[in-house]
């Protein structure tokens, strides 16, 4: 079982210490300053800054630091390391107290794995967000063990929601299916835009031309979605379907018994596997 997606209102932690800045934390740390976190209340650890991070704490002045600090425990803290790292998060443990709630995106890695090198944490919240979180457009499942208390759970929420939707799971053995759906997700749709491209080539197109017209399908494909919240994309996909035209062709192949949906079925279960696998 799942909670419906929604999106929070705005109620920032009065102090965040984000622990890794690489591509996911970078886009994290972007989408929480554009979407109101006041500077003064980011810390971010990152040894290895990238000159896109260090150019953004110069432009907004929020601490960015080599190494944990030693002072000032965080309300939320947000571990983006690298999963194999995961001990390293011990480093923070003097930061993770009672009030501190964990924020975890490490993949692969359970409440459990992080609540053992923080033991002291007041609660620990797993996150598995996807790439579209650097565009504020992203997707991601949520899984906490304990309850929150609900001015902490907005908290949450509002990071959450400054980088896209999100879900909270009632079970954390769901994380992997979401890892699957949605994690790895927006790489089936970029091959999708792929193979389209590539079909309309086997029919005569520049191949130039049948890429441009492949992406800007699937980006007025996923607008029309994101425009059309009320609508089951089953509504939509008939709405272009007229009886017996070229659409009701093209999906007559797409929706036979070995069409698209055992293949994604295939596919979906592979990554869940996968995922499971790499869990341990």
């Amino acid at each position: 079982m799942t909670e419906s997606v929604r999106r929070a209102a705005p109620a920032f932690p009065s102090a965040v210490l984000l622990a890794g800045a690489g591509k996911m934390g970078g886009a994290m740390a972007r989408g929480w300053l554009a979407a109101g976190l006041a500077p003064q209340a980011l810390r971010v650890v990152e040894p290895r800054p990238s000159p896109e991070l260090e150019a953004l704490a110069r432009a907004r002045g929020f601490a960015l630091l080599d190494a944990p600090p030693w002072d000032g425990a965080p309300d939320v803290l947000v571990l983006a390391i690298k999963p194999q790292a995961l001990d390293e998060a011990r480093a923070f443990a003097p930061l993770a107290g009672e009030r501190a709630v964990v924020l975890s995106i490490l993949a692969g890695k359970s409440v459990a794995d992080v609540a053992a090198r923080l033991p002291d944490a007041g609660a620990v919240v797993r996150a598995m967000p996807n790439l579209p979180a650097a565009v504020g457009r992203g997707m991601t499942g949520l899984y906490c063990a304990t309850a929150l208390d609900p001015a902490r759970r907005i908290e949450i929420e509002t990071l959450i929601g400054a980088t896209g939707a999100f879900e909270w799971l009632a079970d954390e053995a769901l994380m992997d299916a979401v890892t699957a759906v949605s994690g790895s997700g927006p790489a089936y749709v970029f091959y999708l835009v792929e193979c389209l491209a590539r079909a309309g080539e086997a029919q005569g197109l520049a191949p130039e031309a049948a890429a441009r017209l492949a992406r800007a399908t699937i980006e007025g494909a996923g607008e029309l979605l994101r425009l059309s919240p009320d609508s089951p994309a089953s509504t939509l996909r008939e709405n272009v379907t007229s009886p017996g035209g070229t659409t009701a062709a093209a999906l007559k192949v797409l929706m036979a018994d070995d069409g698209l949906e055992p293949l994604m079925r295939r596919a979906v279960e592979a990554a869940r596997r996968r995922a499971t696998e790499l869990a341990g």
